[in-house]
């Protein structure tokens, strides 16, 4: 439809030299005007043509117009009804109808076709033969389209007819069309891309597509934050104003002995066993723990020793060394303490975090998964106690918006004593573990070198837990993992906590 539509109108143009009506042009096709102006649009474009667009204004006649046409006008209508000896009123509109009674005997009174008669009450014609000139204007609106020219818009008869409800005026855009700079019979495909065949083919007779440079392109699906890295970054500068420093974090593999035996953790301890943990088998083992330090964590495991029996077995050199995935970065915190030991200037109060991946062979469920984050902090100092750790967490996770905190007594292998921490979680209506805190053992501490009176308040937490609680996630299965939605990094906020 539209190529023959196109074709049509580039040879009326070439033969007139314009075309000065688009819908004149249209209704000539027996087509819709919309169709011809999408063609028009695309010549254009082109600049096979050129166009100005102009209005005009035309009567639309009503269907009360059409039966005016028709049937003759209400007045007329009335009038033939009354006879020369005159009519009673009810029974006029009796024979007439109400509705037309209504409109008609009005416009007979008001053209003084009719008079009533004050002492009979009859209703009287005064004109034999009415001329009805309702009829015969729009009789002549039809057969002229509507045309302004016999009956101006703003004209008495035209508002006379607008107020009867028997035309409304329209105005109608239409295109005036002309040549154009590139104007031809036909057109030529203009072709985006262009191949080598072609190139050798007909070199001459390809017209490529103008390119818009200055268009500004898709924007591009990239630079949204997961909303785990968002809050990492919150805790991450909460910690850094709260005076802690930054643990280097990024060694996954871990030894058994930093992981484990460093903290304390008997070998035969059930977090050791390959239901909980992944081992690595490549390398195996280790062999980068310091001698002298490897002895003393024997000796404390096997004799016990600094107030402490031990646990009363013969320590595996071997099951020390296995290579596994770290299950805490609690294994961080005690490098960092073992190299504050060795400082041959001595012992400085310290405060340090980390944030980062742990993994667990563990079974997964809505608040579980195998592979998380955990936040760890500690600080180490002189005298210190189980009210300064209380206090250190409570400031923390107010920070971070948690202010229904709870503790309960736990067991910890390294740390003594121990508390699991509970938060309220508002979309799961339930205190929910968030994390766990005590106080390093002296087993730990003073293997390494820490000195006597140097106490150690640490806890660590998931980073998942907080950002479920935040974001309002009811299963950390949609937060972290393939199940995740990437349109949650998009809509997601910033936290402000």
């Amino acid at each position: 439809m539209a190529e023959n539509i196109e074709k049509v109108l580039l040879q009326t143009v070439n033969e007139k030299g314009e075309i000065e009506n688009s819908y004149a042009f249209a209704a000539s096709l027996n087509v819709d005007h919309q169709a011809v102006v999408g063609v028009i649009k695309s010549l254009e474009t082109d600049l096979l043509i050129k166009t100005e667009q102009l209005s005009e204004q035309f009567w639309e006649l009503t269907e009360e117009a059409l039966a005016v046409i028709e049937n003759g006008s209400p007045e007329l209508r009335v009038m033939k009804s009354i006879p020369a000896e005159g009519i009673a009123n009810d029974a006029l509109m009796a024979a007439v109808g109400k509705d037309l009674y209504k409109i008609g005997f009005s416009y007979c009174m008001k053209n003084k076709w009719v008079k009533k008669d004050k002492a009979t009450g009859m209703i009287v014609p005064l004109v034999a033969e009415p001329v009805d000139e309702l009829q015969m204007q729009l009789k002549e609106l039809k057969e002229t389209g509507g045309s302004v020219a016999k009956i101006a818009a703003g004209s008495a008869e035209g508002k006379q007819l607008v107020r009867r409800q028997m035309v409304t005026l329209i105005t109608r855009k239409f295109y005036k069309i002309m040549k154009g700079e590139k104007f031809a019979l036909e057109r030529r495909k203009q072709l985006a891309d262009i191949t080598k065949e072609m190139l050798d083919e007909n070199a001459d007779e390809i017209v490529l597509k103008p390119y818009n440079f200055c268009a500004l392109g898709k924007e591009p699906e990239s630079g949204y934050l997961h909303p785990l890295l968002m809050v990492r970054a919150e805790f991450r500068k909460i910690l850094l104003e709260m005076g802690f420093c930054e643990m280097p974090t990024n060694q996954f593999v871990e030894s058994s002995f930093w992981n484990f035996d460093a903290l304390f953790q008997p070998q035969s301890h059930p977090a050791r066993d390959a239901q909980d943990t992944f081992f690595i088998s490549d390398p195996a083992t280790t062999n980068t723990v310091p001698e002298d330090y490897l002895e003393d964590v024997a000796r404390v495991h096997s004799k016990g020793g600094y107030g402490s029996f031990g646990y009363g077995y013969d320590w595996d050199r071997k099951e020390a060394m296995k290579n596994i995935l770290r299950t805490h970065t609690t294994c961080v915190s005690t490098k960092e303490l073992y190299k504050a030991a060795k400082d041959p200037e001595g012992f400085k109060p310290m405060r340090c975090f980390s944030i980062d991946r742990v993994f667990r062979n563990e079974t997964m469920d809505a608040t579980h998964l195998a592979e998380f984050h955990q936040v760890e902090l500690f600080v180490a100092d002189r005298n210190l106690n189980l009210g300064h750790l209380i206090g250190m967490i409570k400031d923390f996770f107010a920070k971070i918006g948690i202010t229904d905190v709870r503790f309960k007594p736990a067991f910890n292998p390294y740390t003594e004593p121990s508390m699991e921490i509970f938060g309220f979680h508002p979309d799961l209506n339930k205190w929910t573990e968030i994390g766990n805190s005590g106080m390093f053992r002296p087993e730990m501490l003073r293997t390494m070198g820490i000195p006597e009176d140097v106490r150690v308040i640490a806890c660590g937490l998931s980073l998942e837990r907080p950002t479920m609680i935040k974001y309002h996630c009811k299963n950390i299965r949609e937060l972290f993992g393939h199940k995740y939605d990437l349109e949650m990094s998009k809509n997601s906020a910033l936290p402000r906590f």
